[in-house]
């Protein structure tokens, strides 16, 4: 499949190879770069051009294949990962310009490179993941340097998995509670069930923190296999993607299990139905970190509300603790060396053709997902 290669080149005429035999036309030598022979000029995508529910995914069968710059590659998807932060984008909760190709996680193959990727060490037919703007289609433009090589032994399914949620979790459990919490002491991570905070509670584990799970009745067995040291376990919201949290004073149970204390940090994507119970579950001294909005968004507070425990908030973001591509490897080592030893076990709850693209969007904000949630793009 990878066998047949061109190299584009600014020569007019046919060089001559090692043998001293003239080039046939479909190869030359490679001045600029070098691609899978049968990449098409057009390619399916799931596109949105204007905010609104998931049926604003609208697939294009004839979208143009992006043009790479030298610095780039093009990666031919094999799956894309669905993402809460999607949703947000293509409801217009975080604007972006339309119309766009959605998603911003995607694996698969290297199609097409510069001769910058290529003095990178990237070559075509690389198996690869990326997180950019533009993954719900067949081909992707990406920049060499956030491009990330999957070691042999993980399949493209489960990296792909790796490169929103999993580094979400990473830097959530390693770095954005700015060191106030303590191998021994306790976490609190919302939701456990599913998506990112499967990874997280995992992680957290092996970083050596005692982790309080939230998790509703219909994940529960999920929950039990990530070795939370406790859980709390929730009613359901019909057709939502988060527990009740009116179902059981979480703060009291909290406060049980830890003698008093709370938690020094809380892990938390619920966003709306959570922030009172966030702040109220930390113990003195300890961060509430909030980092997505399942339930709906963290309204504005006061900062007095923190003077309670002298206690800190924060609102971070991946890009932030993906700032240069030394720190983005660093991070996909580790997650891969965990993959690879057992420590992270990573569920792909199901996949859904492209040409469904509504669809997926759908199973996730309905909250029946049990794992990664991806598009197949093959």
């Amino acid at each position: 499949m990878l066998s047949r290669l061109i190299a584009t080149t600014s020569l007019r005429t046919r060089p001559a190879l090692s043998s001293g035999r003239t080039a046939p036309f479909n190869l030359t030598l490679s001045t600029t770069s070098a691609r899978l022979f049968s990449t098409p000029a057009t390619q399916r995508a799931a596109v949105v051009h204007e905010a609104g529910d998931a049926d604003q995914l609208k697939l294009e069968s004839a979208w143009p294949v992006p043009k790479i710059a030298d610095g780039q590659v093009l990666v031919r998807n094999e799956f894309a990962g669905i993402n809460f932060i999607d949703t947000y984008h293509r409801k217009g909760l975080y604007p972006r310009d339309f119309p766009f190709i959605g998603g911003q996680e995607g694996g698969g193959v290297v199609a097409e490179t510069t001769p910058q990727a290529e003095a990178a060490g990237i070559k075509v037919g690389d198996r690869v993941t990326y997180s950019v703007f533009g993954s719900y289609a067949e081909y992707t433009a990406v920049p060499a340097g956030k491009i990330l090589p999957v070691p042999d032994g993980v399949g493209i399914d489960v990296a792909t998995s790796c490169v929103v949620q999993g580094m979400t979790a990473h830097y959530l459990t390693t770095d954005a509670h700015a060191g106030l919490i303590k191998p021994g002491e306790w976490m609190l991570i919302h939701g456990v069930g599913g998506g990112t905070c499967q990874w997280a509670a995992q992680m957290a584990k092996a970083r050596g923190y005692k982790v309080i799970g939230t998790v509703s009745k219909g994940k529960e067995s999920v929950a039990r296999a990530l070795g939370c040291d406790e859980l709390i376990v929730l009613d359901e919201v019909p057709g939502a993607s988060y527990e009740d949290y009116e179902s059981v004073d979480v703060v009291k149970r909290v406060m049980e299990i830890t003698d008093g204390v709370g938690c020094k940090a809380v892990i938390d994507g619920i966003g709306l139905s959570t922030v009172d119970i966030s702040i109220g579950s930390l113990a003195r001294r300890g961060i509430f970190v909030s980092f997505g909005n399942a339930s709906g968004a963290v309204p504005a507070f006061p900062v007095l509300r923190l003077i309670a425990k002298s206690a800190f908030v924060t609102r971070p973001k991946l890009l932030d603790y993906t700032v240069d591509r030394a720190e983005l490897l660093s991070r996909s080592d580790e997650i891969f060396g965990w993959l690879k030893d057992g420590t992270l076990k990573v569920a792909v709850d199901t996949s859904f053709p492209l040409d469904n693209a509504p669809d997926g969007h759908k199973y996730l904000e309905s909250g029946a997902s049990k794992g990664k949630v991806l598009y197949d793009c093959k």
